[in-house]
């Protein structure tokens, strides 16, 4: 098993550096810029006009694994690995919708925030049900860390799926917002949902955690700062749904809590200046929110932040690793 985790990566990782080879160039000279946000910082505007939509990359190479290296699997009647990226595609094409709508209106405006939401909850309540059916989820609630767990009535276990989902999707493309973060943050995220399934058995899911984290690492050669891409929301969509998706395929949607505490933090950071905005008429908590923003406006440069947020993304995934490895899959 190990040998095809290893394939997985490395087969991926390859696939999206070749690819983002020829994306990169032919997105300059399609004119696929990202208009940059007029109320983040000011230095950002030097960015205009970088290419989006590069999560085509890591999409790609993520197919390439799967088809040469899972094909055992589906044989066998384990179609988890299928069915994560099946769901991640519909979250990315939510994204290049959303993409696309912004490059025909030359501005950071999409699709409308219900628009976004009513797709995103539709897929989620398809994946659940998939899932459901083919008897690779269960409505108990297990606690990483602990021997606990707990039932939910499959009404309130729709609910909670639905809204972890849509939650973790839309942390996700919160995060992605300097050079490299969303994907530095989630490498070390895949690394651990493959190492898990790897002790576990699930070898289908550990071959997608493993796919997962090779296009990672090879889109980060082109998105590391100064980028010369971006992930787009056709690539942050596929990213939180490809996170989201694997800890139910796991059966342990609450390992989110612990390997997602970047993206938990990012979110509470955009909650909390919101919120206090508005009770406050006008005063604020951070200089600028997301928390990623605030430090930028703090003085501190784009590879600090990644570092030492992709360095705490890296202690969680080891923490939550070596917290629930000894369990069996439930």
């Amino acid at each position: 098993m190990i040998v095809k985790l290893l394939w997985a990566f490395v087969g991926s990782l390859l696939v999206t550096t070749v690819t983002g080879v020829f994306l990169v160039p032919y997105l300059r000279k399609k004119k696929a810029g990202q208009s940059i946000r007029e109320d983040g910082p000011v230095w950002h505007m030097g960015k205009s006009g970088t290419p989006t939509m590069g999560g085509i990359m890591f999409i790609t190479g993520i197919v390439f694994a799967l088809v040469t290296g899972g094909i055992e699997e589906a044989a066998a009647g384990d179609w988890r690995h299928f069915i994560i990226f099946g769901f991640s595609i519909i979250f990315a094409l939510i994204g290049f919708l959303d993409d696309y709508e912004k490059l025909k209106k030359k501005q950071n405006l999409g699709l409308t925030a219900l628009q976004k939401f009513a797709l995103q909850l539709a897929a989620a309540i398809v994946l659940i049900l998939l899932l459901r059916l083919e008897g690779h989820l269960t409505t108990r609630v297990y606690i990483p860390f602990t021997a606990a767990s707990f039932d939910l009535p499959d009404w309130l276990y729709f609910i909670f799926a639905a809204f972890v989902i849509v939650g973790t999707v839309n942390a996700v493309n919160i995060t992605d917002g300097i050079d490299g973060l969303a994907a530095g943050v989630s490498l070390p995220v895949a690394i651990c949902f493959a190492a898990i399934a790897a002790a576990w058995g699930y070898s289908s899911v550990g071959l997608f955690g493993a796919a997962l984290a090779g296009g990672l690492a090879g889109f980060l050669i082109f998105n590391f700062y100064p980028a010369k891409i971006f992930m787009g929301d056709t690539g942050s969509l596929f990213l939180g749904g490809a996170i989201c998706a694997t800890a139910f395929a796991l059966n342990m949607p609450l390992l989110l809590v612990p390997l997602g505490i970047v993206y938990i933090v990012e979110t509470l950071s955009d909650i909390i200046q919101v919120t206090y905005f508005k009770l406050s008429h006008g005063k604020r908590v951070f200089k600028m929110a997301p928390l990623h923003h605030h430090l930028e406006m703090s003085g501190w440069g784009e590879r600090r932040i990644f570092t030492v947020f992709t360095a705490i993304s890296a202690c969680f995934a080891i923490l939550t690793f070596f917290g629930v490895w000894q369990r069996p899959g439930v």
